[in-house]
C-alpha cells in the first residue's frame, strides 16, 4: 500500500508600507493594510473559497478516502478573521470533516529556528494554541517556515512534543535514498520525518499552467497513473505545495480546479494506494532509517538552503538589525505588547525573502511575490521600519525605567 500525502502551505504576510529614511511613521503602522487586506480577500475568492469547497467535494464523494493536511501560519489566519471571514470559516468545516490534519509552524512564519531558540519556541506555542482553539485538536506534526531543517531544529522541535516533521526530499541530503520512505533525524529519539516528493510536487504547483512544458495539458488521469508507477521502495508520496498554486499563482482557466476535483477518484481505481495524513503516516510507518541534516535545508530556489533569505549581505544586515531588537523588546513586551507585535510581524520571512538579489527562475520567483520595485527598494523599507521601531522600542524602555 502506498500513501498519497497531500500537504497545502496558506500564508499571507502583513507586508510593509513602502517607507523611506525621513519618512514619518505614525503609531506603529508599519505595514500596508489596503494592500494586505486586498490580496487577502483576492486570495480567499479565487484561491480558499473554491479550492476549499473542490476538497470538501472529494471527502463527501469518497465517503472519506480522501484526505490532506494543511499549514497556515498565524498571520494568513489573523488576516482571514478581519477581512474575509468566510474563507476562514470553510477551513473550519474542512476541520470537521474528521479528513483534513492541521499542523503547526512558528506563528510568524519567521526564521526563528535558524537565529533565535527562545523565540522559536514562544512563536511555536502561541501558534499551537491558535491551532487547536481554531480547528479543535492540538498538532501534532510540524512544518516549519518553507521546510527548513537541519538536525538542530528537527531535535528542538522533537522536544517541543511532535511527533512528525515535514521536510524537503532533495538529493544533497538524501543520496541515493528514496525520499519516499520515512526518516529519523540525527540525534531524535522518535521525530518522524517526512520529506517531500519535489518533481511531482512541482508538477502540480509549478508546470501545471506552463504550456511548453511536454506534459501540457496534464489530466488528473494521467499524473494518478505517474503515482501509481512509484517504483519501490515508496510507502508514500508527498505532494506539498503552496495553497495558492491552485486559483491564484494558476488561475481557474488553467483547468487547475478540475484537475483537483478528478484526481482523488483517478488515485483511488488502484487499490494499492490511499489518501493519508501526515500523522496517520508516521503512526503506521516505521523509520527507514536516520538521516543526517548538518546544514540548513529549504524547499526554496535551487540550492534549496538559506540563500533565498539570507545569501546576501543587506539581506543578512537586516536579519542581524531586527533580532538584535529581541531583548530590548522582551524587557517592555508586558506593558507595550503592541512594539512586540509590531516586531513579530517584521520576523515573517518575506520581508527578507523580497531583498534577494538573484539571477535567472529564481529571480522571477522572488519579483513575482514582491509587492517592491527591486531588492534594494525592499532593503530601504525594511530598514527604516526596523530603524523606526528601535526608537520606539528606546523610549518605551526609558519610560518603564
Amino acid at each position: 500500500m502506498i500513501d498519497v500525502v497531500f500537504y497545502f502551505q496558506v500564508h499571507q504576510p502583513y507586508r510593509l508600507a513602502k517607507w523611506k529614511p525621513g519618512d514619518r511613521i505614525q503609531k506603529l503602522s508599519y505595514f500596508d493594510d489596503p494592500l494586505n487586506k486586498l490580496v487577502a480577500e483576492r486570495v480567499a475568492e479565487r484561491c480558499y473559497l473554491p479550492m476549499n469547497r473542490v476538497l470538501l467535494d472529494a471527502i463527501e464523494r469518497t465517503d472519506g478516502q480522501f484526505r490532506c493536511s494543511f499549514s497556515l501560519s498565524g498571520t494568513v489566519i489573523q488576516q482571514l478573521r478581519d477581512w474575509a471571514p468566510a474563507a476562514l470559516d470553510s477551513f473550519v468545516e474542512l476541520a470537521e470533516s474528521d479528513c483534513v490534519e492541521f499542523l503547526c509552524e512558528t506563528s510568524q512564519h519567521s526564521l526563528a529556528g535558524v537565529v533565535d531558540k527562545d523565540e522559536f519556541t514562544a512563536q511555536v506555542e502561541s501558534q499551537r494554541a491558535t491551532i487547536e482553539d481554531l480547528f479543535g485538536s492540538r498538532p501534532t506534526t510540524f512544518r516549519n517556515t518553507e521546510l527548513i531543517l537541519d538536525n538542530t531544529i528537527c531535535k528542538h522541535v522533537e522536544e517541543l512534543g511532535f511527533s512528525t516533521m515535514l521536510g524537503e526530499g532533495f538529493e544533497r541530503v538524501l543520496g541515493w535514498r528514496s525520499p519516499q520512505v520515512p526518516y529519523q533525524p540525527k540525534g531524535c529519539k522518535s521525530l518522524k520525518l517526512l520529506l517531500r516528493s519535489y518533481s511531482l510536487s512541482d508538477d502540480i504547483a509549478f508546470r501545471f499552467s506552463n504550456s511548453k512544458w511536454p506534459q501540457h495539458p496534464l489530466y488528473a488521469d494521467t499524473f494518478a497513473g505517474w503515482l501509481h508507477e512509484l517504483p519501490p521502495p515508496a510507502q508514500f508520496v508527498g505532494l506539498f505545495m503552496d495553497y495558492e498554486t491552485f486559483g491564484e499563482h494558476q488561475g481557474a482557466h488553467t483547468g487547475i480546479f478540475d484537475f483537483m476535483r478528478h484526481l482523488p477518484e483517478e488515485v483511488l481505481t488502484n487499490p494499492n494506494f490511499r489518501f493519508r495524513t501526515p500523522a496517520q503516516v508516521a503512526a503506521e510507518l516505521s523509520s527507514a532509517g536516520e538521516l543526517d541534516i548538518a546544514n540548513p535545508l529549504s524547499w526554496a530556489d535551487v540550492e534549496r538552503n538559506l540563500s533565498a533569505w539570507l545569501g546576501n549581505p543587506m539581506q543578512t544586515e537586516a536579519h542581524r538589525a531586527l533580532y538584535e531588537l529581541r531583548p530590548m523588546v522582551m524587557e517592555v513586551a508586558s506593558k507595550r505588547p503592541d512594539l512586540l507585535e509590531a516586531w513579530r510581524r517584521m520576523t515573517t520571512s518575506d520581508h527578507v525573502y523580497y531583498v534577494a538579489t538573484k539571477g535567472h527562475s529564481d529571480a522571477e520567483v522572488h519579483e513575482y511575490f514582491s509587492p517592491h520595485a527591486s531588492p534594494h527598494a525592499a532593503f530601504v523599507t525594511l530598514m527604516t521600519a526596523i530603524d523606526d521601531l528601535r526608537l520606539q522600542v528606546q523610549r518605551a524602555r526609558s519610560n518603564v525605567r
